[in-house]
Order: structure tokens, then sequence, then C-alpha cells
């Protein structure tokens, strides 16, 4: 076996689990309100969520065609160095997650991706090396700035609305059987949430994975992205998904308003609508900055309703910083690579993947949120609930 192809398989190997941490990371997003207002048990929401995404993610292509071709510029780079690109940027991503999964920050993993991705290319071939501006289909302003600006806003306006509007329909009726039928309701809502979801986050892993076995030359990049890609990547973000990612659940569902279930059906519903429009046009929306705008929302449309803006604070400085602090990782992971040469370069970026990974989680068992601890008050002097300080051994 040549060192091209084994770095390829490295590639694909990383890409994967990237995306098995873009789906814990993510499970918040379609979940974390639902689990906050006991419409579903935490493990039957996780559950039904990895399915979900699984299926979602066989729906469209669109955003993996955008991933693989509309935001470097690598049509003469060597397929060696192509892939040594790839594999900077993934290791950028899967940092980032990862460190923000073990302070509860819900980020963007999609991001945290193109951060990477971009920040290696950088490294490697310089500002041309990137898709700044194109047409409708490419370019990194086009596909990923304009989108992480609005989608925020947007989502907080649609589910604002949304809120306002379902209070004010059903002020006369009893609380009770507003909070019960929309507890229903939610099931629907956040199903569809983690639906949209595998058609947009699985697709940037496929993406990835394409555009690796193009630089290889296993495919031209006019062939259609091959079944085997799109059932690893599925397999990968579902099982991601089932693990739970109960750290930013918690932040999501407790930290960022105290809501009840008019509130996480006006949320899920305003998410699923925009990242489903989204993924209809191939634009890889960060589906975190859209459900967390969705829920700062609904704290604003509902009267009276508290909403923490120092949570707040901290996840707007979590987005402003993904793309840049990814980026460096990637770029750092590429040097290395390249000073390195070869096979390996890859193999000590690897091998420091895998030291800091493994830090990052043995860390997090230092205050484990889990199943029994998610929906405990929320305590704004630390992530975690007094009672699972003193835990020792539990799912994050």
């Amino acid at each position: 076996m040549s060192s091209e192809v084994i770095v390829l398989l490295i590639v694909i190997f990383t890409a994967l689990a990237f995306d098995f941490t873009n789906g814990f990371h993510d499970t918040a997003n379609a979940m974390a309100t639902s689990i906050a207002t006991g419409a579903l048990t935490p493990r039957v929401a996780v559950a039904l969520s990895a399915v979900l995404n699984l299926v979602g993610a066989f729906l469209s292509v669109e955003v993996a065609k955008t991933v693989s071709g509309g935001l470097l510029s690598i049509g003469n780079v060597h397929h060696m160095a192509l892939l040594h690109i790839v594999f900077a940027g993934l290791v950028g991503g899967i940092l980032w997650n990862l460190f923000t999964w073990l302070f509860g920050i819900p980020s963007s993993s999609s991001h945290a991706l193109f951060g990477g991705l971009i920040g290696a290319a950088l490294a490697a071939l310089g500002t041309s090396g990137v898709l700044w501006t194109g047409d409708q289909k490419t370019g990194v302003i086009n596909k990923i700035i304009v989108p992480a600006v609005l989608a925020p806003f947007v989502a907080a306006l649609v589910a604002g609305l949304g809120t306002y509007l379902v209070y004010r329909l059903t002020r006369r009726a009893r609380p009770d059987k507003v909070q019960t039928g929309f507890r229903w309701g939610q099931i629907g809502s956040a199903s569809l949430v983690s639906l949209a979801h595998g058609t947009n986050d699985a697709q940037k892993t496929m993406g990835v994975i394409f555009m690796a076995l193009v630089a290889h030359g296993t495919f031209q990049g006019t062939e259609d992205i091959p079944l085997w890609v799109k059932v690893c990547c599925a397999l990968a973000i579902a099982a991601g998904t089932y693990l739970g990612g109960w750290r930013i659940i918690r932040t999501l569902g407790k930290g960022l308003v105290e809501i009840d279930s008019p509130q996480g059906f006006a949320a899920e519903t305003s998410s699923a609508a925009i990242i489903l429009t989204s993924a209809q046009f191939g634009l890889p929306l960060s589906t975190t900055q859209t459900a967390t705008g969705s829920i700062l929302g609904t704290g604003l449309g509902k009267p009276g309703a508290e909403v923490r803006w120092g949570v707040m604070g901290r996840m707007a400085t979590a987005w402003l910083f993904t793309l840049p602090l990814a980026g460096l990782v990637g770029a750092l992971c590429w040097w290395i690579a390249d000073l390195a040469g070869g096979l390996l370069g890859v193999l000590i970026d690897f091998s420091v993947l895998v030291a800091l990974s493994a830090y990052m989680y043995l860390r997090s068992r230092r205050s484990p949120v889990d199943t029994s601890n998610v929906n405990a008050e929320w305590d704004e002097g630390g992530l975690t609930p007094p009672s699972a300080r003193t835990k020792t051994g539990a799912s994050a």
C-alpha cells in the first residue's frame, strides 16, 4: 500500500471523526428545547434525532457540492498537497468542536470545518487558494459569511414573531392544555429540525471526503458523490447524535432562556424552516447559529421572559472566533505536515489530534453532564449543576 493511499485513508477516517463530533456537538440544535420542556425524555430525544439525521443525510447533495467545489481554488494543486490541506482543515474543525463542547458552548461545527480548510489553504497556497467571491454557487463570502451574519437574526425574528402569536392566540386557553398540546407539537417540530440537520451537516463531510477522493484521482470532480460516502457520513453523524452532547444541550435548553413548550415549538419550527430552505439552495448554513437565534427569539417574543444575555454574549464571542481560530489550527497543522513531509507529517498531526482529543475528554470527566442533570437549574457560576460536580462517571 503506497503512502498516498495511507494518507487518503487517514483523511477519510478523520473526516468521519469530524462528522461524529458534528453529531454530538449539534444534537442540542434539535432536541435541547424538547428535553428542557419535558416533551421528550433525554434518551428518547437523542435516539429520535439520530434516526432522523441518518434519513436526512440522503435527501439532498447540494451542500456537499458547495463544500467540495465552491470554497477553495484547488484546480492546479498537486494531489498530495491537497490531501494535506483537507486533513489539516479537518484537524482544526475537530479540535474546535471538542474545545467548545468541553465548555458547553454551542458554536458552529460548520464554521469550524470551513475555518480549518480556509486556514490550511491560506498557509499552503496564499490568498489565491480561497474562492472569496464567486457566482451564486461559489465563494466564501456568498456561501459562508453572509449566511452566518443573517441566519441568527432571521431565526430570532421568525421565532420571536411566532412566539408572540402563539401566546396571543392561546391567552384565553387553559395553561395546562396549552402546555400539553405544544409538548406533543414539539415532538413533530424537533423531528423536523433533526431531519433538516441531516440534510445540511452530514453533507459537509460528504463534500470533504469527495474532495479528497478527487485529489487522489479516484473520482473526477464532475462525477456524483458515491453511495458509500453518503452511507458512511450518515452513520457517523447519527452515531455522534446518539451520544448526546449533554453539555451543549444543557446550555441551549437551560442557560439561554427558561423555555416552555410553546416557545420550544416556535423555536424548532423556525429553525427547521430556515435550515431546510438553506439546504435546498446549497447554503452550508450554521445550524447552531440558527437554533440559537430561534431560542433567543422565543425569549424576546414571550412577554416577561428572561434572556440571559451573559450566556448569549459568550456564545457570540465563540462565533466570532470560530473561523479564525479553527483556521489558525488548520494552518499550523499544514505547516507541520509540510515541514515533516509526506506520510510522516500527516502521522505527526494525527498523533497531536488524538492526544489533545483524549486530554479534553478526560478533562470533561471532572464535571460530567448526563441525562440525570442536564435539566438541573442553571447555575451562572459554572457549566454544570453542583450535584454533577461530585460525580465520577457519566455520559457527556
